[in-house]
C-alpha cells in the first residue's frame, strides 16, 4: 500500500493522469496537476479558501447559459484569453492583429448589403465604417464575410436583454469584388463588464477598472486565410489604457471623424451629424 503524503501526492497524481489515452491530453493534465499543486504550496492554500474557490466556480457555472459565458469572462479578466490569442495568432506584422472574442458573440447574424444600417433605428450617433479587405500584398479579397456585433447606448449586448428576441446591433456584411465593405451602425460607448456575478464580485474587491473602451467587434473567417477575431476601438476613448480584458492594440485604434449631414461613402445620405471611420483589414493566408 502506497501512503499519500504532502511530498508524494503530486507525483502520484501526475503518474495517474499520464495514463491518458491521448498524448496531448496527458501532456495537458500532467502539467495542470504540477502547476496547480505548486500554486497551492506557494500560497499555503487553506481549506476555507479552497472551499470558497469551489463555490465561486459553482456560481460561475450556475449563472452561465446560452446567452452568458461567465467562464469566458473569467478567462478574459485574468488575461488568459489574450495570452491564448497571442500564442495562436503570431501573424505577419502587416496583418490586422487579433484580439479576444469576448462572451457576447451570437451565431446566425442577419446578412446585410453594402452600407445597410445594422442599428435599425436604435438611439445613438450614426457611424459609418468602410474600407477594404486585402491580403498581405494588398490584393483585394472579395466575398469576405465580416461578422459584427457591439453594445447599445446602455452598454448592453443583445444577449443581456432578456426581452429582446431578434438580432440587435449585429450583422454580417460581405466585401465586394474590389474588397470594399461599408457598414452603418451607431457609435459604440464604453461599458462595464457584467458585475452582477462571481467575476464582478471578485473585481469589486480590487482596484481593477471594470470598464471596456468603446469598440465594435469583427470576425472574419475567409477560406484560405487565417481566421481573424478583432475589435476596432475609438481613438481617444476612455479606458484604452486599462481595458479590463487586455484587448486593446494600437493598430486597432481608429479615429472617428465627425461629419455634417450629407453624403456617405456608400452613396447614401445621413440627415444628422455622424461619424466616419475607415479601416482596411489585412488577412494572412493560411500556411
Amino acid at each position: 500500500m502506497q501512503l499519500v503524503t504532502e511530498e508524494n501526492i503530486t507525483d502520484l497524481a501526475v503518474e495517474r493522469w499520464a495514463t491518458a489515452h491521448d498524448p496531448r491530453l496527458g501532456e495537458l493534465m500532467t502539467a495542470l496537476v504540477r502547476h496547480l499543486h505548486a500554486f497551492a504550496r506557494e500560497v499555503r492554500l487553506t481549506e476555507a479558501e479552497w472551499m470558497a474557490a469551489i463555490q465561486w466556480l459553482n456560481r460561475a457555472g450556475q449563472i452561465s447559459n446560452e446567452k452568458r459565458e461567465e467562464f469566458i469572462l473569467t478567462s478574459d479578466v485574468l488575461g488568459l484569453s489574450m495570452l491564448v490569442v497571442q500564442l495562436n495568432h503570431q501573424l505577419d506584422p502587416r496583418a490586422t492583429p487579433a484580439t479576444v472574442l469576448g462572451p457576447f458573440h451570437i451565431e446566425g447574424s442577419p446578412e446585410l448589403g453594402y452600407g445597410a444600417d445594422m442599428s435599425q433605428g436604435l438611439p445613438g450617433t450614426p457611424l459609418v465604417i468602410s474600407g477594404v479587405v486585402t491580403d498581405l500584398e494588398g490584393n483585394p479579397v472579395p466575398g469576405a464575410v465580416l461578422d459584427l456585433w457591439q453594445a447599445d447606448n446602455e452598454g448592453l449586448y443583445e444577449s443581456q436583454h432578456a426581452d429582446v428576441d431578434e438580432a440587435r446591433l449585429r450583422a454580417k456584411y460581405t466585401s465586394r469584388e474590389d474588397g470594399s465593405y461599408c457598414v452603418r451602425t451607431v457609435a459604440p460607448l464604453g461599458y462595464t463588464i457584467p458585475m452582477d456575478g462571481p467575476v464582478g464580485d471578485l473585481i469589486a474587491r480590487t482596484d481593477i477598472s471594470h470598464f471596456r473602451p468603446a469598440h465594435v467587434h469583427f470576425l472574419l473567417n475567409v477560406p484560405g486565410y487565417e481566421p481573424l477575431i478583432t475589435h476596432l476601438f475609438e481613438e481617444g476613448a476612455d479606458y484604452l489604457d486599462s481595458d479590463v480584458v487586455f484587448g486593446v492594440k494600437e493598430p486597432l485604434v481608429v479615429r472617428f471623424e465627425k461629419r455634417e449631414p450629407g453624403p456617405t461613402p456608400d452613396g447614401g445620405t445621413i440627415d444628422e451629424p455622424w461619424f466616419e471611420a475607415r479601416y482596411d483589414f489585412v488577412l494572412q493566408p493560411q500556411g
